[in-house]
Formats: C-alpha cells, sequence, structure tokens
C-alpha cells in the first residue's frame, strides 16, 4: 500500500487486492485518488456492472459508519486496466482505500495486506466467491494478511501461513485497523459442507452383483462406469452410493475441491472446507456451458465442480450429442480449457464418470416381460448416441439386469459400504504413491502393470477378437491393474484379464464379443 500527497493537491492510495477468474485469482491494484474539483466518483479499469455499482455501496456503507469523505472527485483505478474484474468482491478495498487516502486510516494499516469483500449500505460484509483462491494467491505474492468477511475467514485459514483479518462490518474493521477493539481469530463452528446423500449404502441394493462389482473395481482405480439397463434396475441407486465406497479426501484434494466450489460460488455462506467427495448429478437437459464450464464471467461447470469425486449422467444418451462429445477432452486430459478472445482459462476436470442409460428408447429392451417394441434400427440409433469416441473412455460398461421378485422381496444380504470401501482403501495404499490407475500415464502404467505370459497371451487374443483401438487396450490394462491390485497381486494373471474384458464393449449395447472371453 502506498501513500503519496501531491503539490497538485491531489491524495492517492493504493489497496493490494484480486479478482478470481475461473478458479484462480489474479492480483488486483486498487488505487484511489482524491483529486480537487466538483464532487463525482468514477470507477475505471475494466469493470463489469457489479464493479461499476461498487460506488453506491461504498457511500452508503461510509455513511452508515460515521465516516464522511472530503467533498472531492474521486477516481478508482482498477489496475492491471486490461484484466477483467467482475462482482462485488473489490467494495471493500475501494473503501478501505478511501479512508486512507482521507486520512481516517494510517498509511501503513493495510501494509503487507491483501482485501477482499462486499459491502451492505448499512456497513456490513457480505461473503464473496473465491475466498479460498484469493488466500492462495495472498501467500504465493509473499502477504502476510488477509482481509476478509467473517463469513469467509474459516475457508480462508485452510492455506495456513496468513493472519486472517475477518471482520463481520466495516466499523468494526476500521477499529481494528486503527488500532482500537482488535477482532477474534475465525473459527471453524459452521458446519462441514456435505456433498453426498446421507444415509446411502450399499446394503440397500438387492443383487446387480456384476455392478456392484464393477464399481468397486472402479474405486479402486478411479475408472469411469456405464451402466445399461432396464428402468427401475437399480442403476441411480448404485450410483448415488458410490461414493460411500470412495476414499476419504487427502488435505490438498480437499483444498482443491473447496478452492472450485468457492470460485463457483457454492460455500458462500458457510465459509467451511469440503471433506468429502463430491457427487454431482446435472439433469439431461444441462447445456454445454453447465457440464464443461464457461459464460461471461467464466465459470466452473459441472465437471469441475465433481473435480476428485463423481459425475453422475443419468439418461446419458438422451444429452445432447454436443453437450455428450464436450466430455472428450476433460476425461482424456482431466482438465478444462477454455479459450476466448481475450482469455484463456484452464479448469481441473478430474472426475469420475459414472453414467446410467437404458437398453432402448422405451427402456424394456431384455425385460423377462418382453415389454420392449422398439425395432432393431430405432436401439441402433439410439446407441449411437453415445459416440465409439466416447464410449472408448468408458473403461466398464456393466448391465444392470431386472431383479426378480423374490430377489427384491427377500431378507437384505448385500454387503455394506464400510467393509467394500476397506477393501477399496486397501487396495489404494498397495498401489502406493503410483496413485489411482487411471492416471498413470503410459510409461508409469508399462511399469506398473508387469503381465503373467498367460495374461499376455490372453490380451493379445482379446484385442483381435474385440478390435480394441489403442486407447481401449490401455484402459483395459489400467482395469487389469486395479482388479491385480483388489486381489493383493504383484503382477497381472489370466484371470485379471479376463475380468477386465468382460467389461469391454466393442459397440454400445452389444456384448456378444465379451460374452466368448474365457480362461
Amino acid at each position: 500500500m502506498a501513500l503519496g500527497l501531491l503539490c497538485l493537491g491531489h491524495v492517492t492510495a493504493t489497496i493490494r487486492t484480486a479478482t478470481v477468474v475461473g478458479v484462480d485469482a489474479r492480483p488486483v491494484d486498487v488505487e484511489v485518488e482524491l483529486a480537487q474539483g466538483l464532487p463525482f466518483f468514477s470507477i475505471i479499469g475494466l469493470g463489469d456492472v457489479a464493479v461499476k455499482e461498487a460506488r453506491y455501496r461504498v457511500q452508503a456503507a461510509l455513511r452508515a459508519t460515521d465516516l464522511h469523505l472530503p467533498s472531492k472527485r474521486i477516481t478508482v483505478n482498477l489496475a492491471p486496466a486490461a484484466l477483467r474484474k467482475d462482482g462485488a468482491a473489490l467494495d471493500l478495498p475501494m473503501a478501505l482505500g478511501l479512508l486512507v487516502a482521507a486520512g481516517h486510516l494510517p498509511e501503513d494499516a493495510l501494509a503487507d495486506a491483501l482485501v477482499i469483500g462486499e459491502l451492505s449500505l448499512s456497513g456490513h460484509l457480505r461473503a464473496v466467491r473465491g475466498a479460498l483462491s484469493v488466500a492462495a494467491l495472498a501467500k504465493a505474492l509473499g502477504r502476510s494478511r488477509l482481509i476478509v468477511p467473517r463469513d469467509n475467514g474459516a475457508e480462508a485459514m485452510a492455506v495456513g501461513g496468513l493472519e486472517v483479518i475477518a471482520s463481520p462490518t466495516l466499523s468494526a474493521l476500521v477499529a481494528h485497523l486503527s488500532g482500537g477493539a482488535t477482532l477474534p481469530e475465525p473459527t471453524h463452528s459452521a458446519p462441514p459442507i456435505r456433498t453426498t446423500e446421507e444415509g446411502c449404502d450399499f446394503d440397500e441394493v438387492r443383487g446387480q452383483a456384476v455392478a456392484r462389482r464393477a464399481l468397486e473395481i472402479a474405486a479402486v482405480g478411479g475408472h469411469n462406469v456405464l451402466m445399461i439397463g432396464n428402468p427401475g434396475a437399480g442403476k441411480t441407486m448404485l450410483a448415488r452410493r458410490f461414493g460411500t465406497i470412495l476414499p476419504s479426501l487427502s488435505t490438498e484434494e480437499g483444498i482443491e475441491v473447496t478452492k472450485v466450489h468457492s470460485a463457483a460460488g457454492l460455500t458462500l455462506g458457510t465459509g467451511q472446507m469440503i471433506h468429502e467427495r463430491p457427487f454431482r448429478a446435472p439433469h439431461h437437459t444441462v447445456s454445454e456451458a453447465g457440464l464443461i464450464g464457461g459464460g461471461h464471467p467464466i465459470r466452473p461447470g459441472e465437471v469441475s465442480l465433481a473435480h476428485h469425486g463423481v459425475l453422475f449422467l443419468d439418461e446419458m444418451p438422451e444429452l445432447p450429442r454436443h453437450v455428450l462429445e464436450s466430455l472428450r477432452q476433460p476425461m482424456e486430459d482431466r482438465e478444462v480449457v477454455i479459450a476466448r478472445a481475450r482469455q484463456t482459462v484452464r479448469l481441473p476436470a478430474a472426475f469420475m464418470l459414472v453414467a446410467a442409460a437404458n437398453p432402448c428408447p422405451c427402456g424394456w429392451l431384455g425385460h423377462p416381460a418382453g415389454r420392449c417394441r422398439c425395432a432393431a434400427d430405432e436401439v441402433s440409433r439410439y446407441a449411437g448416441r453415445i459416440s465409439g469416441a466416447l464410449l472408448d473412455r468408458i473403461d466398464l460398461v456393466v448391465e444392470t439386469p431386472a431383479i426378480a421378485p423374490d430377489e427384491l422381496m427377500g431378507e437384505v444380504t448385500s454387503e455394506g459400504s464400510a467393509s467394500i470401501r476397506s477393501r477399496v482403501v486397501e487396495a489404494r495404499e498397495r498401489a502406493g504413491a503410483r496413485g489411482p490407475n487411471a492416471r498413470l500415464s503410459g510409461r508409469v502404467l508399462r511399469r506398473a502393470a508387469p503381465m503373467s505370459d498367460g495374461a499376455r497371451t490372453l490380451m493379445s487374443e482379446c484385442m483381435n477378437l474385440l478390435h480394441l483401438t489403442a486407447r481401449g487396450w490401455e484402459r483395459a490394462l489400467r482395469v487389469s491393474r486395479s482388479i491385480a491390485d483388489l486381489d493383493g497381486a504383484d503382477r497381472i494373471e489370466e484371470h485379471h484379464v479376463a475380468e477386465a474384458m468382460r467389461y469391454r464393449r466393442p459397440s454400445a449395447w452389444n456384448a456378444s464379443s465379451v460374452s466368448r472371453i474365457e480362461v
């Protein structure tokens, strides 16, 4: 923060702040000038409508706090001028800059501090999105203090290494900075954010042993799964319980997830870290920008909100073709790159895709009651809504047949989530530093997946039988490694390959070739 008294009769002050672009924060300097002339308040520096309207909120908040500005010409410049700024997080830096320039605060009160916050007309501070991203930026820039609204305090403290000053009002903050009443440290009293439905457990699922096994393998290796079955077979029920068998988020992963959700404004009013893996289930009418991210300004989409968690697409073939195809790049690269004329933004997207689909347009193909009346070409067109390129990126494709009445009405004997999760955690611990198999590079995968002679021979035969692409072969190898991890095996054996290949589909909705794979 710099303050200068110029001979021309005007005063300037600079407050350090930040604006969120995508999920990351960019530094911004709020330069305030009080000059001789007719009273006027102007804001320059490529701000959106919310930024332009800040002058009304700032003036009203200062009046409510009994801090009056001299009748001078006020100019606020947001530097760098070429960077777009949006939202109301620059309200508080503007107000503090005016108070420093007017002499209500000492010039060293905001030294080495980064400031964000929205002002109400009464002078109260409202939470803003992206507080965690701003805290990370402050630490990266070597700042020692971060000033935020009270509801952002706990979130900002997650980064560590910063003195976080969280104030409920502008007047309380001014008193603190002036050496008066000291603000208390932020607390973590707010309840943790829940991202999965409470009470879900696999012991409620009847039957579907193959699908349960596939989801367990997917949880071990971080694989993508597609379930195909009649309506009411339990596809959605299985998907919503998938998160209960996944390992807990690490501290680093929790910060990354909270950073994304904070940038999207989903943590406003809670100020808490996310400790559970996200589960996102957008409706099949979701737009491309809603799924992948975008808009003006650019906001994270569902694939980014599912970072380190699960993206569930129910009725997958019902999504528009261009929306489905937009998944291909983030599924491969685990990030989204949104390019605009003025900026390029990278958004994290390391998610596990769990999708569900009916076998035909009416949904009853293969049902024991024989209710399906769809023609063969209708079924083919329906299956073709998921392109071969997208299907090739899905590691496990499983059928969820209709459940027999006896199985549905009998006593519950299904294994619970806790015991399944313990096996998943044990298998991941066995994998160690190499991490989930779905994320390994090709070179690391080959080192981590040694094969027996029988497994290698069977893999070669399956490649010819199923006409696998190079990507399909690599993904089958990853699944084989995950199955071996579950078995506690150091190398991939023949039966691991056989099981992995049963989850491959040479074409959508066609399991005839897969059924021929035998050990």
